[in-house]
Order: C-alpha cells, then structure tokens, then sequence
C-alpha cells in the first residue's frame, strides 16, 4: 500500500469516527492530521506550522496547537514528551496507553500496544497510591536497522 493511499485511508477513518463521536473534523484540522501522517518522523507543532505556510495563508501557533489538542483528545495523535513532537496514532478506533520505541540514530518511532505493560505499570502505580493522568511510556534506544548498521 502506498503512503498517500494509507493517509487517505487513515483520513476517512478520522471523519468516520469524528462523526460517530459528534465533533467536527475541520479543514485544519484534517491538515494537521494530514502532515503528521505524511512525516517520516514525529513532528513539532512549530514544524507543522512551517509545512502549512506553504498550504494556508498566515496560519497561527494556537491554530496548530488547538488542532493537536484535539486531535490527541479523539486520540488520533500522541505526544512524546521526550521529544516534545507528535505522530499519528496507529488505532485511533479505539482508547488505548501506548508504548513507544525511539531510535536515537534514525529519529525512527514504533507504537507497541502491550497489554502487559500497561497492567505491570497500573499495578506498581496503585500500590503506590499514584494516580495516572496520561499513561504513555517512551524508550530510547537503537532500531535493528540502525544496530545493524553500526556492526
């Protein structure tokens, strides 16, 4: 499947579950979406707002940071922290605690959904008494791609 039918794919599904949700998928909205998906890699909302000045006239930090908020409450995107960017959710159909793996070479991201992971972390938070706001967990290392390439 090529990248551009994937991002039109991933489109419909957003406006679908928009919809099925009853809020609005708007124009910069779907932009926003639409550049996050089409990136390599996870994006600043200041790079995000450097690609849409070549598509919108004059667009605006809180325009872009409004779209993100948004689009992280429907959970089609994520924030890494560690990294201060955003990318496209790979199951935005339904809520879910995502693990993430950042290779430190490449800038290269991959979102692991592992159950195991969320329920070991749930478990020491609850013994501790420590309430869990955003459960996102971020590692940092190499990808096999670029271990491979450095032997």
């Amino acid at each position: 499947m090529t990248k551009k039918l994937f991002t039109e794919q991933v489109m419909d599904q957003a406006a679908s579950l928009c919809h099925n949700r009853g809020v609005k998928f708007t124009p910069q909205r779907r932009m926003v979406l639409e550049i996050l998906y089409a990136a390599d890699k996870p994006m600043s909302a200041y790079e995000i707002l450097d690609l849409m000045r070549g598509m919108v006239k004059n667009p605006a930090p809180p325009t872009v940071y409004r779209a993100l908020d948004f689009l992280r409450e429907q959970g089609l995107v994520h924030k890494l922290e560690s990294l201060q960017a955003f990318i496209g959710c790979i199951h935005p159909e339904y809520p879910h605690s995502s693990q993430f793996l950042i290779c430190a070479d490449c800038g290269g991201v991959s979102e692991i959904n592992d159950a195991a992971i969320v329920q070991s972390l749930g478990t020491v938070s609850k013994s501790i008494g420590f309430q869990t706001k955003h459960p996102v967990v971020e590692l940092l290392g190499t990808c096999a791609e670029c271990t491979g390439k450095n032997q």
